[in-house]
């Protein structure tokens, strides 16, 4: 069938690692216009090629590198890449975005997608340069941290400003929670560094010079500079700039906001300490994960002196540095620091890493986890060295590390001894620092997640119920954010499943989330989306898209033999604090989740008892046969 012609390469690799096969192939145009991209297309070849019950970690599974449209420098939040696959931590639909150049040069290479299958008897690393396809031995690479891989590559290469994306130690050793980075900014999140891992692909390298064929440049200038100016004068997006995400710290503890000692409470009291000696100590310069970026989240830190010494890095934001203060109450800045600076090089997930380790110091504290398991380390609530140690531990798979490196859940049915009420987690992820009982409308996200309870997709839920956000849906049925309480329970099933179908757009057409949270909507980037291709789509279709691609994930889930007990929260997440100063049952506990579920259920049009699609919902999309 013939490529589209503009917007798409209509191509994508596939690379076959047991015998070094490299196909390209034509990507049927429908396909584009009904999933677009990124996780959008990601999830079609997943549900159709992957067979169920697939061992995550065996070469059964896939690596799906998708791009959209969409995935150029020059567009807002262009600079990214989307990997989806079965995840070894969760069994589940799972997919991962990193910001950074890749995205943009695998288009550049002249693909819209690579397609990684099977397993390599040896380490390798791939190289794409254009129609150049290399597969390399690593074996030399094996052992060395993520920055050693990636310079090495480079070096190797003899190209500085290559794009590449490497795995750590951690990834190597199928920790679950490993990641993969490319110029420190992290795959995270479900273990893609060890399905990587597990297929003895240890980087990929890639550089195109192709320009993406454009269908009307001038109308695509225009919406650029309409969006541009929007974010530009948009308050969000200038407090990001300056800020960072963890400019989020001290509004959000403040709020109740901030889960705390493992979800104990929501609030510590000591954000404005950590952040102001962070802000004002170790923080040098704030810094953007691909070129042209105009808001430049990414934070440049550095502890330049002491045992937790650690150099000019970027990875310390609102969740890693959350997950090592608030989660395991250490008031330690620097050991916080060190700890996110670690997980990297390593190659581990930093929020699965702090709350493992909360999880793993309550288990310790109750008895669970005993002195003769641990040595000399000390798992005691607050204790700065333990952090570092623990990392290392998890990432190289060491003593106590073995099992925590499975993640809390499996971990804690190992433990057991009631661990599994220690186990924070949703679908097997572990839940990110944000706390559902400071809005229900998270509490709903969080469940009903796809992928898990991550710190992604359930964010509109918090955006939402903090009053600031309604993204642009109002005209397309959401209520008005100004006209709820963000305790209240009532109606946010139905507000959740809108945004959900709204703020799966970024992920489908591979670009940067925060965008939308900096003024942005789906209507600007209909209008690119449009531009680009010579197709008429506006909000509606977007939307559409988004909810077809929410129900094939769901339907990826139920496969594997996920249901409704799988979209519930942890107790503990719905119950009133056991310490801090919010404590009253309104603003604190969640009264009736089920009740949410079951309109959040109907709003969706799935069986109030199994979760599963309606046959009728799957017809209106299109998705009869899955």
């Amino acid at each position: 069938m013939d490529k589209p012609t503009y917007g798409y390469a209509g191509k994508q690799l596939r690379i076959s690692l047991n015998n070094r096969k490299v196909t390209v192939e034509n990507i049927d145009p429908k396909v584009l216009r009904r999933y677009l991209g990124g996780t959008g297309y990601g999830a079609r070849i997943l549900y159709d090629e992957l067979k169920k019950g697939i061992d995550p970690l065996s070469k059964a599974n896939k690596l799906i590198f998708a791009t959209s449209p969409l995935s150029l420098n020059r567009i807002p939040g262009g600079g990214s890449v989307m990997i989806c696959f079965k995840s070894p931590l969760t069994n589940a639909w799972s997919e991962s975005r990193c910001g950074t150049d890749f995205g943009p040069d695998l288009k550049r290479a002249g693909y819209d997608a690579v397609i990684i299958e099977d397993r390599s008897e040896k380490p390798v690393y791939i190289v794409i340069n254009d129609e150049d396809i290399e597969i390399k031995p690593a074996e030399h690479l094996t052992g060395k941290s993520t920055s050693e891989k990636i310079k090495m590559i480079r070096d190797e290469l003899d190209d500085q400003k290559i794009s590449v994306m490497s795995i750590g130690p951690a990834g190597e050793k199928l920790v679950k929670i490993a990641v993969a980075l490319s110029d420190q900014r992290a795959a995270g999140r479900c273990g893609v560094g060890a399905v990587m891992g597990s297929k003895n692909l240890i980087g990929i390298a890639i550089k195109g010079s192709k320009e993406v064929s454009i269908a009307q440049p001038e109308k695509l200038k225009e919406a650029i500079k309409k969006a541009m100016k929007v974010v530009r004068e948009n308050e969000i997006a200038a407090g990001f700039k300056e800020h960072g995400t963890t400019g989020e710290m001290v509004p959000n503890d403040a709020a109740g906001d901030w889960p705390t000692k493992n979800w104990h409470s929501n609030h510590w009291g000591k954000a404005e300490k950590i952040y102001d000696e962070f802000y004002n100590n170790k923080l040098i310069k704030n810094h953007a994960c691909y070129r042209g970026c105009p808001i430049a989240c990414g934070r440049i830190a550095e502890v330049k002196e002491g045992k937790y010494k650690t150099p000019v890095h970027e990875g310390s934001e609102y969740e890693s540095l959350s997950a090592f203060t608030a989660f395991v109450l250490n008031d330690n800045i620097e050991t916080a620091i060190h700890a996110t600076y670690l997980c990297n090089e390593y190659g581990i997930d930093t929020i699965s890493a702090g709350a493992i380790i909360a999880f793993a110091m309550e288990c310790y504290e109750h008895g669970v986890i005993k002195k003769k398991d641990i040595g000399d380390l000390d798992l005691s609530w607050g204790n700065p060295d333990a952090l570092p140690e623990l990392v290392r531990l998890i990432a190289m798979r060491e003593g106590i590390g073995d099992i925590l490196a499975e993640g809390v859940k499996i971990a804690s049915e190992k433990l057991g001894e009631g661990s599994e009420e220690f186990a924070i987690h949703g679908k097997g992820l572990e839940a990110p620092a944000h706390d559902a009982r400071s809005g229900k409308a998270l509490a709903v996200a969080y469940g009903t997640a796809n992928r898990g309870m991550c710190h992604i997709h359930p964010l509109e839920g918090m955006a939402y119920d903090s009053g600031k956000f309604d993204f642009g849906m109002v005209k397309y049925g959401l209520t008005d954010p100004n006209t709820v309480h963000r305790w209240d329970e009532k109606g946010k099933g139905k507000s959740v499943k809108i945004l959900q179908d709204c703020l799966i757009i970024p992920d489908i057409l591979s670009i940067c989330k925060f965008f939308m949270y900096g003024g942005l909507n789906i209507d600007n980037y209909a209008d690119m989306l449009s531009a680009l291709t010579g197709w008429e789509i506006d909000g509606w279709e977007l939307l559409k898209v988004g909810e077809r691609v929410t129900n094939l994930q769901r339907l990826f889930n139920m496969r594997e033999g996920f249901g409704r007990n799988d979209d519930l929260i942890p107790e503990r997440v719905r119950k009133i604090p056991s310490f801090g100063i919010y404590k009253d049952e309104q603003r604190c506990a969640i009264k009736d989740y089920e009740g949410m579920l079951n309109e959040y259920y109907e709003a969706r049009g799935w069986d109030l008892i199994t979760g599963k699609p309606s046959k009728d919902k799957l017809r209106e999309l299109g998705l009869e046969e899955g």
